[in-house]
C-alpha cells in the first residue's frame, strides 16, 4: 500500500513539473520572490507611498515620483544584467549572483519598514534597491532552467515555477491583506504598523525560500569559450564576451525574431497587468473590488498555469502561446464592454487563466533556443526585452485614450500588441533554432554530468 501511495505521489508530480527534488527547490524560489511582486510592487506599497511616504507632496507628484521610481529599479537592472551575466556564466556563478541579488532586495524590503510620513526619498531609494534586486535574481534562476530540466519537460518545469509562484505570492498577499485591514487582531497598532510589518514578512518570506534553490540546485559548469583562460580578469571577460554576443546574435535569426516577437506581445501582456486598476477606478468600480480581483487573478492562474505547461507537452510551447495570445485578444476587446464589478472580476479570471501560461511557456521555449553555456547571458537580454516591453503598450492605451476621450478605445488598441506578435512568432523556425544553439554548444567545454538537460 505504502508503494502504490509513493507511485502516485511520484506519478502526480511527474505530470506538475515537480518530480525531483532539484525541480521542486527551483520553484520555491518563485513562492519566495512572488511576495515582493504582489504585496509591494503591486497592491501595498503604491498606496503607502503616495498616502505616508508621500503625504507632504501634491497627490499628482507623489504619483509621478512613484513611477519614477519604478523605472528607476528597471532601468538598473536593463544596464548592468547583460555584463553581470556574462560574468556569472564565466566564473560559473549564477546561484551565487542569484543569491547575491534576492538577500539585496529582501534586505532592502525589509529596511521599508523605517519609512514613516513624508519619507518619500527613503521610499524610492529602498524600493529602486528591491526591484534592482528582485529582477535581478530572476535573470539568474531563468538562466538555471534549462540546467535542470530536459527538454521533454522544460515546458512543465517552467510552468511549475509560474504556478507555485502565484501560490506563494498570493497567500502572503492575503495574510498581509488581513492584518492591514484588521491590525487588532494582530496586536498591531494600526494600518500603517501593519503595512510596514507586511514588509518585514516579504523580506522573511523571500529569504526562506531562497535558501531551498541555493541548496539543492547544482551549480551549472563553467563553460569556457576556447580562446579564454582561466587566469583572465572576470569583469574584462565578461564584457569580451558580451560584445562578442552582441556580434554574433544575428547569426540566430530565429532567436531574433522570437524576441521581438516576445517584446510586443508582452508589452500587450504587461500593459493589461498595469493598467487594469486605473482602467477600473476610471469607469468606477471600487478599490475593494479591484484588489479582491487581482487576488482573484492570483488564484485563479494556479491550475490554469499547470494546465499550460501539460498542453505544451501535447501541442509544443508555441502552440501553447498562441491559445493564450487569442485569449488575450479577445480580452482586450471585451474590455470595451465592462460597466460593472462583476465584469471587471470576470476579466480577472479569464486573465489568470492565460496570463501564467503565456510567461511560462515564453520562458521554456526561450530556454531551449539558446546555448546552455550562456544562459545566464542570453536571460539578461530575455529580460531586457521583458523589462522594455512595459514602455509602448501604457503610450499607445494613454494616447488613444486621450484622442479618444475614453480609455475604453485604449484597452482594445493593446489587442494589436497581440495581434502583431501572433504574426512574428508564427515566422519563428523553432527547431532551427534550437539546432543552432546546440550547434553553438559545441564550441564551448561540456557541461557537468549532473545536468538534467544532457540526461
Amino acid at each position: 500500500m505504502a508503494e502504490t501511495r509513493s507511485t502516485m505521489h511520484d506519478g502526480w508530480l511527474r505530470r506538475l513539473g515537480l518530480e525531483r527534488p532539484e525541480l521542486r527547490a527551483w520553484a520555491l524560489y518563485d513562492w519566495g520572490n512572488s511576495a515582493f511582486a504582489t504585496t509591494v510592487m503591486a497592491a501595498v506599497l503604491p498606496i503607502y507611498y503616495v498616502r505616508v511616504a508621500g503625504a507632504n507632496l501634491p497627490a499628482a507628484t507623489a504619483s509621478a515620483y512613484w513611477a519614477y521610481t519604478s523605472a528607476l529599479g528597471l532601468l538598473l537592472v536593463c544596464l548592468a544584467s547583460p555584463v553581470l551575466g556574462t560574468i556569472a556564466d564565466y566564473l560559473g556563478a549564477t546561484k551565487r549572483f542569484l543569491a547575491a541579488f534576492a538577500f539585496l532586495g529582501a534586505a532592502a524590503t525589509g529596511a521599508l519598514w523605517f519609512v514613516g510620513r513624508g519619507d518619500w526619498l527613503l521610499a524610492s531609494i529602498l524600493f529602486t534597491i528591491g526591484n534592482f534586486g528582485f529582477t535581478g535574481s530572476v535573470v539568474y534562476y531563468d538562466a538555471l532552467l534549462p540546467h535542470i530540466a530536459r527538454p521533454d519537460e522544460i515546458d512543465r518545469v517552467s510552468s511549475a515555477g509560474w504556478a507555485v509562484g502565484y501560490i506563494g505570492g498570493g497567500l502572503l498577499l492575503v495574510a498581509n491583506a488581513v492584518m492591514i485591514a484588521r491590525p487588532a487582531l494582530f496586536g498591531l497598532a494600526d494600518a500603517g504598523v501593519a503595512t510596514r510589518v507586511s514588509f518585514v514578512t516579504v523580506a522573511v518570506w523571500w529569504v526562506l525560500f531562497t535558501i531551498p534553490v541555493l541548496r539543492r540546485v547544482p551549480e551549472p559548469r563553467r563553460a569556457l569559450e576556447p580562446a579564454e583562460s582561466p587566469r583572465e580578469s572576470p569583469f574584462r571577460a565578461g564584457f569580451q564576451r558580451l560584445g562578442e554576443t552582441l556580434g554574433e546574435i544575428r547569426r540566430y535569426p530565429d532567436l531574433l525574431r522570437f524576441l521581438a516577437a516576445f517584446w510586443l506581445y508582452s508589452d500587450g501582456i504587461g500593459t493589461i497587468i498595469r493598467m487594469a486598476t486605473a482602467y477600473g477606478t476610471e469607469i468606477g468600480i471600487g478599490q475593494n473590488a479591484l484588489i479582491g480581483a487581482l487576488i482573484l487573478t492570483q488564484f485563479v492562474g494556479v491550475p490554469f498555469t499547470f494546465l499550460f505547461g501539460a498542453l505544451a507537452s501535447r501541442i509544443g510551447p508555441r502552440n501553447g502561446i498562441y491559445v493564450a495570445l487569442a485569449a488575450y485578444t479577445m480580452i482586450a476587446v471585451a474590455g470595451y464592454f465592462v460597466t460593472t464589478a462583476a465584469h471587471f472580476w470576470a476579466l480577472a479570471c479569464a486573465v489568470g487563466m492565460v496570463q501564467g501560461g503565456a510567461q511560462a511557456l515564453s520562458r521554456s521555449l526561450y530556454a531551449t533556443i539558446i546555448p546552455r553555456g550562456k544562459s545566464a547571458e542570453f536571460f539578461s537580454f530575455f529580460g531586457i526585452f521583458e523589462k522594455f516591453s512595459g514602455i509602448a503598450g501604457p503610450a499607445v492605451f494613454g494616447i488613444v485614450g486621450q484622442l479618444t476621450g475614453t480609455s475604453r478605445l485604449g484597452i482594445v488598441a493593446v489587442a494589436l500588441f497581440f495581434v502583431v506578435g501572433f504574426a512574428i512568432l508564427s515566422r519563428v523556425d523553432v527547431e532551427a533554432g534550437r539546432r543552432a544553439a546546440r550547434a553553438e554548444e559545441t564550441t564551448l567545454h561540456p557541461l557537468a554530468p549532473a545536468d538534467a538537460s544532457t540526461a
